[in-house]
Formats: structure tokens, sequence, C-alpha cells
């Protein structure tokens, strides 16, 4: 049984910083695709950033680029999205998402994770004002 469990939101001002985590559990993490995805209010989820577990290999959308970074710790099962320079437009829910099959490395970014089954967790709210 898959478990993500996600902590560190909160409500920040602009120009702030937040680190959130993600717990994984029952979760095989040798060559998984790991990301961050949130849900603004009134629109669609959509991916952030995603990250290679056997090599560290990462991807961001646009808008987050040189402001936030993935990161992940193979001992404890943990991944990271550390937050800085937080806008109003960084408010919503962020989810921490696993790709339930394996994947080569190259097909680890935040298009082709976005359109794979994935296991989720069950959110944690940021709010940036």
């Amino acid at each position: 049984h898959v478990q993500l469990v996600e902590s560190g939101g909160g409500s920040v001002q602009a120009g702030g910083t937040l680190r959130l985590s993600c717990v994984a559990s029952g979760y095989t993490y040798i060559r998984r695709c790991m990301g961050w995805f949130r849900q603004a209010p009134g629109k669609e989820r959509a991916g952030v950033a995603s990250i290679y577990t056997s090599g560290d290999i990462t991807s961001y959308v646009d808008s987050v680029k040189g402001r936030f970074t993935i990161s992940q710790d193979d001992a404890s099962n943990t991944l990271y999205l550390q937050m800085d320079s937080l806008e109003p437009e960084d408010t919503g829910m962020y989810y921490c998402a696993a790709a339930i099959s394996p994947l080569g490395s190259s097909w680890c970014n935040v298009p082709d994770l976005s359109r794979r089954d994935k296991y989720w967790g069950q959110g944690t709210q940021v709010t940036v004002s």
C-alpha cells in the first residue's frame, strides 16, 4: 500500500520561503519519477517540478525556474520542494506525486509525469499574500 504524506505548507508574504516535504512509504524508490503539482483556486492541477530518483535529474515549469528546487533523500524516502521568492501566483494546494510504473530517466519530466498514472498525496496548502 503506497502512501505519500506531505507537510510544510503555510501562509507567507510575497518574497518569503517555504519547504515542502513528502514522505513515501510502500513505494519502490529506485528508477522512479516523482514530482510536485499544484492546484490554484478555480484552476486545474498542474505539474510544477519533477525528479528522477536514480540520478536526481530535475525538471521545472518556466514559472518556477530559479525560485523552486526539487530534491530527495533516498535514505528517508522523502521528496522536498524548496520554494524561495514566493509570489501570490504560487498560492494553491500542493500535491506530491509518484509515477506508478518505473520510467527511464529520459521520460522523467513535468509534461511526461503529468500524463502518467500516479500515486497522490493528500495535499498541503500554500498561501502567499
